[in-house]
């Protein structure tokens, strides 16, 4: 993801999550942290054509990584893009060296929780209220060791650096890279 993609992704964002969509600064924020050689953010969008699709990030905290947010446009639900958004924020994880990662879900995304399920995280609490203002609990979640989640014939080594241009590779083959909510 790079700053010319933060407007689409806030429209995606704000289909998705309409009660507790993230604003253009939490994205920039985000972002900020994304570049460089003390970079402690992945972010990476999924594009069709011209249209982003999908998009997902990862903040990594010394030797944990939290999984900050995936989206999938709901017309692309069930083509395989959660898991591949999903295993290049475990390949990032891996390469910022994470031994674990964690995440918060909606308690009401059954969707999102097979999908963390299917790469081995496991439920280890809730958080009462945290999904505002809907007060919605978020089940929080636990993998502890991203390195073994990534799939087999998906090398764990990181994606590229994202271009300095805004050159799109079609979701079909990899998620493109850049270095935002679950």
């Amino acid at each position: 993801m790079r700053w010319w993609d933060i407007d689409p992704v806030l429209e995606l964002e704000r289909e998705l999550f309409p009660e507790d969509a993230w604003s253009r600064g939490m994205f920039w924020s985000e972002l900020a942290h994304s570049r460089g050689p003390e970079a402690t953010r992945r972010y990476y969008v999924a594009v069709t054509g011209d249209r982003i699709v999908g998009y997902a990030g990862l903040a990594a905290l010394g030797d944990q990584g939290d999984v900050q947010t995936i989206a999938v446009a709901r017309d692309q639900w069930g083509t395989g893009l959660g898991g591949r958004l999903l295993t290049g924020l475990l390949r990032a994880a891996t390469a910022f060296e994470c031994g674990e990662v964690l995440l918060e879900c909606r308690v009401d995304n059954a969707r999102a929780q097979k999908l963390y399920e299917r790469f081995g995280f496991e439920a280890i609490g809730f958080r009462r209220g945290y999904y505002q203002p809907g007060n919605v609990d978020a089940v929080v979640m636990r993998l502890p060791d991203p390195a073994a989640a990534v799939p087999v014939g998906q090398p764990p080594e990181p994606l590229p650096e994202p271009e300095s241009e805004p050159g799109r590779e079609p979701v079909s083959g990899p998620v493109q890279g850049t270095d935002p909510h679950g």
